[in-house]
């Protein structure tokens, strides 16, 4: 495998132990967004909704709830890393968007919002001080990690709406995968839906939550050809983030406790549960898959 160049930081840490090959693997290292100085911002349908129907900020609702989210990413045996805060974004939460992790190190995204912009810095920032290597970094448009899923070896799905992440951005990410001999499969859907994390998301080897009534039947197929079996859940479900979990690898998955049909499901496949109250958080338009990105999960059999 030819590797492209990495960008080295100056920490400590073994550039060889972090990536990812699957979305499922156990999870061993995750990094998460701070809460300080997080609000609503109605950038997208879900806060949206939220300002509509009355609701109200709660700030120190949302750090209980941040902090639930990391006690139950610790009881299952990640150690969690931190982005050091910045009052100028509000929005910093959402770890998942800044950058996104592959096998052979970090991408920087670049978030579309201008809101959000400030975010790489914190982002690279971490990884330099932190040795992680840096595999590359998006110029070519605006991408954000909520629409990329290494669904398992081998094997990447990336959305795009043409507001959150645009193709151009996303055919530079393509590339970078054709050239390690990755199958990349670019998915075009309607802004509505933020990301595609909104539609889909896996909770084991071969299984995943998806919100049939929305993804595309080509997708469908596609994801189906892959051996990936869909829990569907309604659009309803998916609209409150019912499909925004993270697989915790080894039969568990993380799933926001109002998601109460998918929890369901998830038990009742033997999945045991971890399942966090983070209603105020999710209201601004992200739930816990939104507000991690994992540094590094176990490999997991390229067969599965």
């Amino acid at each position: 495998m030819t590797l492209r160049t990495r960008i080295e930081g100056g920490g400590t840490a073994r550039p060889e132990y972090w990536g990812i090959d699957s979305e499922y693997g156990r999870l061993t290292d995750v990094l998460v967004g701070p809460v300080e100085h997080f609000s609503w911002r109605a950038g997208n349908a879900v806060a949206q909704r939220s300002e509509r129907v009355g609701l109200k900020f709660d700030a120190a609702a949302a750090r209980r709830q941040h902090g639930e989210m990391v006690h139950a990413f610790e009881q299952a045996g990640a150690h969690v890393h931190r982005l050091q805060p910045d009052e100028r974004l509000p929005y910093q939460i959402f770890a998942r968007d800044s950058s996104v992790m592959t096998p052979w190190g970090a991408v920087i995204m670049q978030p579309h919002y201008p809101f959000r912009r400030g975010e790489y810095a914190a982002c690279l920032r971490f990884y330099l001080e932190a040795g992680i290597p840096i595999y590359d970094l998006v110029t070519a448009g605006v991408a954000e990690g909520g629409d990329f899923m290494v669904l398992k070896p081998g094997v990447v799905a990336c959305g795009y709406s043409g507001v959150r992440s645009t193709e151009p951005a996303v055919q530079q990410l393509s590339s970078w995968f054709a050239a390690e001999g990755w199958e990349f499969h670019g998915y075009a859907f309607d802004p509505h839906f933020l990301h595609l994390d909104v539609q889909l998301g896996m909770l084991a080897p071969g299984l995943a939550v998806a919100c049939t009534e929305v993804i595309e039947p080509e997708m469908q197929q596609w994801l189906r050809g892959h051996g990936i079996r869909l829990l569907e859940v309604p659009y309803a479900d998916a609209m409150n983030l019912g499909c925004n979990v993270v697989a915790l690898g080894d039969g568990r998955v993380l799933v926001p406790a109002s998601s109460r049909r998918l929890i369901a499901m998830c038990r009742a496949e033997g999945l045991v549960v971890y399942d966090p109250d983070v209603s105020m958080i999710s209201a601004g338009g992200g739930a816990v898959h939104c507000m991690c990105q994992a540094l590094r999960r176990e490999p997991v059999a390229a067969a599965t």
